[in-house]
């Protein structure tokens, strides 16, 4: 099967036979089934009395990726990561509980099938390689690591994923390098959208586009280290800057006599993320800070001059959010089956806090944006390929906001196909 499978792309791309050791497949895949014990009515923060008790059940596949990489020789190489979201394509409807529970109709970049990585790289040597085109974004620990199989949770890592894009992928210029203990990385890409960003997610949908383009009329650059000096430690550091401000389309040019004349949005996220894996024992752990200038200005514009046919949000925007989350997993199995040495089963716990929203000097807080979840569950492995996760988790609100806890079922897996 893995044979045909791989004559069967080669033939689609035009790949000679001989040529096909060359070829990269391979991919990762979510399901995930889960109950969750609280409303999900639009009002259930602004009127939380009035939603105690209620409960829902989802299923989904959130990601089913495909990754095609090619080797052409004397340094030169090629990677696609196409992404299947929500088993969907095209548009999808929500009510926004931002906006009085309006139904809108949510049309993104490639409907919900999206190209999230797309380059071509020069090796020159281990320790400098050029990429540009279309890239993962390592920013946070997510970013770094958003398969499946890098987190013990049903779902991604929640505080890094409600504050950060994710996968934060755009498209730019890259220099990255790795030695004995250390791996850098640096890029120029197209800034983020303030127009985009929000109360409930601060910046994370500014590195979409609801155009056939991304607006890059301001740029971003983003870097990231890594250390490995320590035995099955890394750590890491990481960080984003660029202008946020008017960077959509279309371009509008602020007159010197405008009340937003010097507004520019500077945007900065600074971020730690360390994992170690031992024999049994994984730990996980990140620390992630993001800060907007002008949030004041950006809010008032966004609710005072956005038509209302355009695809903002009109919510305020924080001067700031965090997030810090921590995991660790036992494997327990050779309590049990002491000579199986593929299968794993990890006793595991997870807590995070994360604050979307820390306002601005003039804005009322949201105080339902403050948040710490914590969730225990395992982890099957029945093949390193193959992880079965079963997962309690319960979400802390300020008082006078309903808990959120939940149960989740979910199956996953991450492989190259044509790797031994």
């Amino acid at each position: 099967m893995k044979r045909l499978l791989i004559i069967l792309v080669t033939a689609l791309l035009g790949i000679v036979p001989g040529a096909a050791q060359r070829l990269t497949v391979g991919g990762y895949g979510e399901v995930a089934m889960t109950r969750n014990f609280y409303s999900d009515n639009v009002y259930r923060y602004s009127s939380a009395a009035s939603h105690a008790g209620e409960q829902h059940g989802r299923f989904d596949i959130p990601h089913a990726v495909v990754y095609l990489g090619y080797d052409f020789g004397k340094g030169w190489s090629m990677q696609t990561e196409i992404e299947f979201e929500h088993t969907g394509t095209g548009t999808a409807s929500e009510k926004e509980f931002e906006e009085a529970g309006e139904w809108e109709t949510e049309v993104e970049k490639g409907g919900e099938v999206e190209l999230e990585q797309f380059w071509i790289q020069k090796s020159f040597r281990p320790e400098f390689n050029v990429r540009m085109g279309h890239m993962a974004v390592p920013v946070g620990g997510l970013n770094n690591a958003h398969e499946p199989l890098n987190f013990f949770t049903v779902y991604r890592p929640e505080g890094e994923y409600t504050i950060l894009p994710s996968t934060w992928h755009d498209t730019g210029v890259s220099l990255w390098g790795r030695t004995a203990h250390w791996r850098y990385e640096a890029m120029v890409i197209a800034g983020l959208d303030a127009y985009l960003f929000n109360t409930e997610n601060f910046i994370k949908n500014g590195a979409g586009s609801p155009f056939e383009f991304k607006a890059a009329n301001q740029l971003g650059v983003a870097a990231r280290i890594d250390n490995y000096s320590v035995k099955n430690l890394r750590m890491s550091l990481s960080g984003f800057y660029g202008r946020a401000f008017n960077n959509t389309y279309p371009y509008e040019v602020i007159a010197e006599s405008s009340r937003y004349a010097g507004v520019v949005g500077r945007t900065a996220v600074g971020a730690f993320d360390f994992e170690y894996k031992g024999k049994r024992l994984v730990a996980r752990g990140n620390a992630d800070y993001g800060y907007v200038g002008d949030a004041t200005m950006i809010s008032y514009m966004k609710r005072n001059r956005s038509a209302n046919n355009a695809p903002y949000k009109k919510s305020a925007v924080g001067k700031g959010a965090m997030a810090l989350g921590c995991e660790a997993g036992y494997d327990i199995l050779p309590w049990f089956q002491p000579r199986d040495r593929e299968q794993q089963l990890f006793v595991f716990g997870r807590y995070e806090y994360y604050n979307s929203f820390i306002p601005d000097a003039g804005e009322e807080p949201a105080e339902w944006t403050v948040k710490n979840r914590i969730a225990v569950g395992l982890n099957y492995y029945p093949l390193p390929q193959i992880a079965v996760k079963a997962e309690y988790s319960h979400r802390f609100l300020k008082a006078g906001y309903n808990p959120e806890p939940s149960v989740s079922l979910g199956i996953c897996y991450m492989a190259f196909f044509n790797r031994k």
